[in-house]
């Protein structure tokens, strides 16, 4: 995808195994990026791995939705509509980015 190099953006969900709102986070989540054809990934905060790449992108709670290395929402669900609008918003802000980068 353009703005992207080669990689396929990817929408993040960071859930803990006793968050109750996580569940909803991921599906709807999954639903958004199918539909925009992104990479849709749970990450476990609860493991090594989940904790240091949250720690990372200074996602403190969850639910938390993230877009590559963006911060969409953290600690609270959002509506599909509203979650496929802010996307879209930055995957088309990068698009400009890209495009004003190219010679």
């Amino acid at each position: 995808m353009e703005g992207f190099g080669s990689k396929i953006p990817e929408l993040k969900v960071f859930t803990l195994p006793t968050c109750s709102s996580c569940h909803a986070a991921k599906q709807i989540a999954l639903e958004v990026a199918r539909k925009l054809g992104l990479v849709y990934r749970e990450i476990d905060m609860n493991t090594k791995e989940g904790l240091e790449e949250g720690l990372h992108l200074q996602v403190m709670s969850v639910p938390s939705i993230v877009l590559s290395d963006e911060v969409i929402v953290a600690g609270r669900l959002i509506s599909k509509e509203k979650l496929e609008e802010e996307v879209q918003k930055r995957l088309a802000k990068w698009r400009a980015k890209a495009f004003q980068e190219k010679p």
